[in-house]
């Protein structure tokens, strides 16, 4: 993706809508609605995606009002556009919420005591939207989004992941946010939000305009592997719309001795919060020391100049309002002399 303003916004918000008010059919695109002089809003009619990454039309003709928020992008977004009120349970926090969030966090019912609920749980609860990750909609889960549309249960998936081995991209990101503020018809916010985080892209880059081009991999320590994260993940479009450049593009396994002969510029070292330790401080000492002191890793230059940067998933993986940290520690990391 080019890290041109104009046109990421652009394709953010034309991807939207698909026009129709009957149920959950799949449809043909149309524009996007808008507020008549009467204030009349809805119904509004947006695609979404369902357990095998097929689009799925679905329309609102009111705002959600008693939404389950699955997944920390999820609980994060509705958070950011300040929609909590619309929200009757929580599940799901990888890492911790943001102090300035944690008020918002007590008004969502959050459920510390299972993940991820069940299908009987969620059938209790009676929802009118459940907006979460494509994972938990597999029949051993909570069952395809067809189950709960039959039921006058809306569902929304987060565009980065849907099924389908797709490429993650800001541009989806933006999509949701810009989604989510349409249905509940909170477009003011999530388009401020989103153009925090374009304003970002576009400030780092005529920071960095004079600069040489920087090389970087984005690398996680994963179940005795090391992970590399390629041009088609979320964190890996985050680096190259920045300008960054990655030395190794596809995604999958990268071997010590491969990182050594690549020797980038700089290394993002991706880690997941709670799975390293009780504490993000504490699991941060853990993920650089995993490269820090393994001598395999002496001669890198980004060793050598300090260049080594954590972060956390949840900031680089179906981020919603995280996404502009994540795009801030990645710009940091390529130009810290233009960001400091």
């Amino acid at each position: 993706m080019k890290p041109i303003f104009k046109s990421v916004l652009f394709s953010a918000i034309s991807i939207f809508s698909t026009a129709t008010l009957a149920g959950c059919a799949t449809t043909s695109p149309a524009d996007t609605p808008t507020t008549s002089a009467s204030g009349d809003y809805y119904p509004i009619t947006i695609t979404n995606y369902n357990y095998a990454g097929e689009e799925v039309s679905l329309t609102f003709n009111e705002a959600p009002n008693r939404v389950l928020a699955i997944y920390q992008g999820s609980i994060e977004t509705m958070i950011a556009l300040g929609l909590t009120d619309h929200v009757i349970a929580s599940y799901g926090l990888d890492n911790a919420i943001k102090p300035e969030w944690e008020d918002d966090l007590a008004l969502m019912k959050y459920n510390e005591n299972m993940f991820s609920p069940d299908t009987e749980t969620v059938l209790s609860l009676q929802p009118d939207l459940i907006f979460a990750w494509g994972s938990i909609f597999s029949d051993k889960k909570l069952k395809d989004v067809d189950f709960w549309h039959d039921r006058n249960i809306n569902t929304y998936i987060n565009s980065n992941t849907r099924a389908g081995g797709r490429p993650r991209t800001l541009s989806k990101e933006y999509t949701d946010i810009l989604n989510i503020g349409k249905i509940f018809n909170a477009n003011e916010a999530a388009t401020a939000l989103v153009d925090s985080m374009q304003y970002e892209i576009e400030a780092a880059l005529d920071a960095a305009a004079d600069m040489p081009s920087q090389t970087a991999l984005l690398i996680e320590f994963y179940e005795g592997n090391i992970m590399n994260y390629g041009v088609t993940s979320l964190g890996g479009d985050m680096i190259t719309s920045l300008g960054g450049t990655l030395l190794a593009p596809n995604h999958g396994n990268i071997s010590k001795e491969e990182i050594v002969a690549l020797n980038p510029d700089v290394i993002f070292l991706c880690y997941l919060p709670f799975s390293e330790a009780d504490t993000t401080d504490v699991a941060t000492e853990i993920v650089l020391n995993k490269l820090l002191l393994d001598p395999a890793f002496a001669s890198l230059d980004a060793i050598k100049n300090n260049r080594i940067h954590p972060v956390m998933l949840g900031d680089m993986y179906a981020s919603g309002p995280r996404t502009l940290d994540g795009i801030k520690i990645f710009s940091a990391g390529l130009y810290p002399k233009a960001t400091n």
